[in-house]
């Protein structure tokens, strides 16, 4: 049987919730001879400068480069958003991005027929949407050099940042997009700001040359104040979308409403040898930290990415995929989801609604 091993971050916020209902769901796969499971848990953002003076702790590095994949619950500490940025909790994601070499970001936005009504758009336009967008996740703005704040001669105070692409780090992520692709509908639209940054002009530039090698898959670009728009208008036209950190930061968290909540969006962000980081896309939300109100459903999706990228078992993602919709169509839903009709329940009743779902074997 196949061992997998993962590594379990729960962090802050409503972290250790959502996370402990996404390792029910893996255990009880685990329990049905799917696979043999080892997990170990660290601490890590906000809990890890805690515990060791650093929100990414070298145990709990050395953990997750150990692991052979890494299944995240959320990073945010507003107690702490007076240290110096490098200890702050936010900057745990960032340095395990960058020491794994976790490039290449997936957010399926997903409408479940229960959930039409729920986005903030007309179920005309969402129902039946189904897009992945692909985000660079170790290049651009938020880590290009030089950075920092400096005091001009009269004495005002600017701040400055640097976007930056090498060529290889454009190819590299349009091959994850073009491949991601040919598995779904076979149109990808390449987004960027070509008319004005030259570091997206070069991705354009890149992005075309690379797509004669994809002759089966339609490409087209758009600008990202136009694709912003075209999500709300009419989401429905893209099947995949690539883009770089900064811009797919932003959009993927624009597609998130067409779902209806946050809550239930999905991440997995790979390296070259689909070694992977899962988590849902929402923050900590302390507000609700610990109150089991918390959507756990984004996290439990995230762990069957994990099972599809990372250790190739489609069948077993489809499994709790299909036990997700099942609860849905139970009218089962969290505050964030709840819609008439529907049945409220809180973090830990949902979770063990999928685990039930996956039934006896």
């Amino acid at each position: 049987m196949r061992i997998i091993k993962v590594a379990v971050l729960p962090g802050d916020g409503i972290g250790p919730e959502i996370t402990a209902q996404a390792v029910a769901v893996l255990h009880r796969l685990a329990s049905q001879g799917c696979f043999s499971l080892e997990m170990d848990e660290a601490p890590v953002g906000g809990a890890g400068y805690r515990a060791s003076g650093h929100p990414l702790p070298e145990a709990t590095l050395r953990l997750c480069k150990s692991a052979d994949a890494i299944l995240f619950g959320a990073v945010g500490d507003f107690s702490l958003d007076t240290l110096p940025r490098e200890l702050r909790p936010e900057q745990a994601i960032l340095g395990l991005r960058k020491e794994l070499s976790l490039f290449a970001n997936l957010r399926p936005a997903i409408i479940y027929p229960e959930l039409a009504g729920a986005s903030t758009l007309k179920p005309e336009v969402v129902s039946g949407l189904d897009l992945l967008i692909l985000r660079e996740l170790t290049g651009d703005i938020y880590f290009g050099q030089p950075r920092g704040v400096r005091t001009l001669e009269n004495g005002e105070r600017e701040g400055f940042d640097t976007m930056v692409y090498r060529e290889s780090e454009i190819i590299r992520i349009g091959r994850v997009a073009f491949d991601a692709a040919r598995k779904r509908g076979r149109r990808l639209c390449s987004v960027d700001k070509a008319n004005v940054l030259e570091t997206t002009q070069l991705w354009r530039d890149v992005m075309t040359a690379l797509g004669k090698e994809y002759p089966d898959v339609e490409l087209s670009h758009m600008y990202v104040d136009n694709a912003a728009m075209q999500l709300l208008k009419n989401p429905k036209q893209f099947d995949v979308l690539v883009t770089g950190n900064m811009f797919g930061d932003i959009l993927s968290d624009e597609a998130s409403m067409l779902t209806g909540s946050i809550g239930m969006l999905p991440s997995a962000s790979l390296d070259a040898n689909n070694k992977g980081l899962y988590e849902p896309i929402h923050g900590s939300a302390p507000d609700i930290a610990g109150k089991d109100l918390a959507n756990p459903l984004a996290t439990i999706l995230s762990a069957a990415m994990m099972l599809r990228y990372s250790f190739d078992m489609s069948a077993e993602a489809d499994r709790i995929e299909a036990a997700v919709r099942k609860v849905l169509a139970d009218g089962l839903a969290t505050g964030d989801i709840d819609r008439p009709g529907s049945k409220r329940v809180g973090t830990a009743a949902m979770g063990s609604a999928v685990v039930a779902a996956l039934g006896v074997q």
